[in-house]
């Protein structure tokens, strides 16, 4: 196989990328060769054209559809191939959530070792269309939308399947202003953040210069029915609350503009309720929340311990205790728990794989940190184990050193969560080696339309 060479190839899988993949018998007698190809949908056969030759694959782009996919979705957005959001959404429903959970599966094999692992079939979300409470939009002259796939180039979209109509709303608010000033490129990006009934907007700059922020907060809260509750530019709230409040499950979060929060709510609370499920508490555990965000999954805790022991939320024998590096999201979560009536919740910040061998007596760092500051005031804080440990880490996965500690912690059992299937693959393995059993996985569609997938795994000590 040569750059340049063609060949029919049938699409018998996408990649997170969302690239289609097929496979060539090059020689007889010898496994299939791998090739990634451009715009190939799962379930098509095409003619691809060889872009690029390596030792193990190759990769290619489609010249002709031979077949058209019998998987192909009754609504596809008219930006699909352009933005790069939706790699999947060409496919129905049905198609995206095999391969999603086929994601799962292959890489807890390949890269975890785990042979035949037990994952469950996967939650697929109750909506599947403007589902999402977070849009980061970017901005260019007078357009507003998403990244071209594999570019910097902006697309100006004015329609979104996956954004909620509020959110939409304030981008056409935003394209008409930007339509009226003389100068352009003053803003980079613009984040909004939707709860039932309050909006949140967050404008970037790309330098120093300024609009008329007032008039612009004034259009957009027009644009989304007079929900607009906090209204940023860089990192100075120029109108209205410096947070917005999410009421989910019976429980309150107050949500500001830096803080991690899912972006599918209904089908987080299945989500948290799952990783809760995992742990078996009984009410009166240890339980720590590391990468805890705005507190929302430690907080189901404590909800779930108070159902359990037959407690109020503020009389719950049970407590928990979070890491998180981002200080407005710990400052959320501290107030969370408040706001919900809970006394035992601590939420630290800085970073898991500094603080929790700090709280373990592991390590005395040179350079102070949080729990060696707070250690003399708060010798509760000082642990020698866990119960349990929550891990929910960004798309990168965990670094050894947290793993290290959490294995050091000792705890019965742990409900790792994860975006990112290969990273979730790679720390199950090492947690594997060092004295925990997978037990099984069960996959969420988060996401759907996207080739991403959160997933819950259950590990138990050995």
């Amino acid at each position: 196989m040569k750059k340049g060479d063609f060949y029919e190839l049938d699409i018998i899988d996408m990649t997170k990328e969302g690239m289609g993949l097929g496979k060539v018998t090059l020689e007889e007698g010898k496994p299939p060769f791998t090739v990634f190809v451009e715009k190939g949908v799962y379930g098509e056969t095409v003619r691809a054209g060889i872009t690029e030759v390596k030792k193990n694959y190759a990769k290619g782009k489609v010249v002709q559809v031979l077949k058209e996919t019998p998987y192909l979705s009754d609504s596809i957005c008219p930006n699909i191939d352009k933005c790069g959001g939706c790699g999947y959404g060409k496919l129905n429903y049905d198609a995206q959530l095999y391969l999603k959970e086929k994601q799962v599966k292959d890489k807890l094999e390949r890269l975890a070792g785990i042979k035949n692992p037990s994952v469950n079939p996967i939650v697929p979300s109750d909506d599947t269309a403007h589902y999402r409470n977070k849009a980061k939009v970017f901005v260019y002259n007078d357009m507003v939308g998403f990244k071209e796939r594999k570019s910097n180039m902006v697309v100006d979209c004015r329609v979104c399947q996956i954004q909620n109509d509020r959110a939409m709303a304030i981008c056409d608010s935003l394209r008409a202003f930007l339509k009226k000033q003389k100068q352009k490129n003053v803003i980079g990006t613009m984040v909004i953040r939707t709860t039932d009934e309050e909006t949140m907007v967050v404008i970037n700059r790309k330098g120093k210069a300024d609009y008329d922020w007032i008039s612009l907060a004034y259009d957009m809260d027009d644009a989304c029915g007079n929900t607009l509750e906090s209204f940023y530019v860089d990192d100075r709230c120029i109108a209205g609350k410096k947070t917005i409040l999410d009421e989910v499950a019976g429980l309150q979060f107050e949500v500001s503009p830096l803080s991690f929060y899912q972006v599918n709510r209904k089908t987080m609370v299945k989500l948290y309720d799952k990783a809760i499920s995992y742990l078996d508490l009984k009410g009166d555990e240890t339980v720590l929340d590391l990468y805890c965000g705005v507190g929302t999954i430690g907080i189901f805790a404590l909800k779930k311990m108070a159902e359990i022991s037959g407690t109020t939320l503020t009389d719950v024998k049970g407590r928990v205790i979070g890491i998180e590096s981002v200080k407005p999201a710990v400052i959320d979560a501290n107030r969370n728990a408040v706001i919900n009536g809970i006394v035992n919740a601590r939420y630290i910040t800085g970073k898991a794989e500094t603080e929790l061998p700090a709280m373990l007596g592991l390590t005395k760092l040179m350079k102070p940190n949080e729990v060696n500051e707070l250690v003399e005031k708060e010798p509760e804080i000082k642990l020698e184990s866990a119960d349990y440990i929550i891990l929910d880490p960004p798309r990168a996965g965990c670094e050894k050193d947290l793993l290290d500690a959490v294995i050091t912690a000792k705890p019965k059992k742990i409900s790792y969560i994860s975006c990112d299937p290969g990273t979730l693959a790679r720390d199950v393995k090492y947690l594997e080696e060092n004295g925990y059993s997978f037990i099984e996985a069960t996959p969420f569609d988060m996401f759907p339309g996207t080739t991403h997938v959160e997933t819950v795994v259950l590990l138990s000590r050995a």
